[in-house]
């Protein structure tokens, strides 16, 4: 995409009353993060569909377990790239109102997003599969870890295959997405559901939907614009031309 077609995003950006971003596997691979689809993915490694399950963790917590300890470490070594930043800078600016990520690698937190509302949960957040306990690890986990208070087992706040999603953030989820008259969708496939309908809400109160994606997805024929390119080189560019409607 051209800087034209930029200044037409980043001059819609800035007419904007509530600019929302939703982000999926696309934003974290340019960290390197391994992604679940694509030549890199890690169900090539792993069958995550009977890894990432409650029968699972029940029958061999220590297997799955051992799982998500391996990827924590993986993505313990990313960084952060300057589209989670930009994001994060938006976010201080007033100019991003919400951060809806299908993402649960905790790379928005790091790059200092605050508001961030992760559909998916957070892969170094962990919870008590007995009482309400829930803690966020600063490292990966060695073994199983057990709960402070009752001394059950905790696993990942993450939600696994046959679970429901979060009914507290699928509500400020909507919320958001009702409010929005601005939405920019950063490497998603829009495959997965619901949030691949996410960005039509907001087409259907007459919202702009911006697709950052190297790839075109389904999405594509329905947004108002396409930019074909890697988020980590475009957002800076756009930050740098929303500078100047300052």
């Amino acid at each position: 995409m051209n800087m034209t077609h930029l200044g037409e995003v980043a001059d819609a950006i800035s007419k904007s009353d509530y600019f929302v971003a939703l982000t999926g596997a696309g934003i974290s691979k340019e960290s390197n993060v391994p992604t679940f689809r694509g030549e890199d993915g890690l169900w090539r490694q792993y069958n995550a569909m009977e890894l990432a399950t409650p029968s699972a963790f029940a029958k061999n917590p220590s297997l799955v377990w051992e799982w998500y300890a391996w990827r924590q470490k993986l993505i313990g070594e990313c960084e952060p790239n300057p589209a989670h930043k930009t994001l994060a800078l938006w976010e201080q600016r007033g100019i991003l109102k919400s951060l809806i990520t299908q993402n649960v690698d905790g790379l928005h937190i790091r790059a200092g997003s605050k508001d961030v509302l992760e559909v998916h949960g957070d892969l170094w957040t962990v919870k008590c599969i007995a009482c309400d306990h829930r803690e966020r690890l600063q490292i990966a986990a060695v073994g199983i870890p057990s709960c402070p208070k009752c001394n059950n087992h905790l696993r990942p706040d993450v939600v696994w295959f046959g679970e429901s999603l979060n009914p507290e953030i699928m509500k400020k989820v909507y919320a958001q997405l009702e409010q929005a008259d601005t939405c920019m969708v950063i490497g998603t496939s829009a495959l997965v559901q619901p949030a691949a309908s996410f960005p039509l809400i907001v087409k259907r109160h007459s919202g702009i939907v911006i697709e950052i994606n190297l790839e075109e997805t389904v999405l594509t024929p329905v947004v108002d614009f396409h930019i074909s390119g890697k988020a980590g080189e475009i957002l800076p560019e756009l930050d740098e031309l929303l500078n100047k409607f300052r």
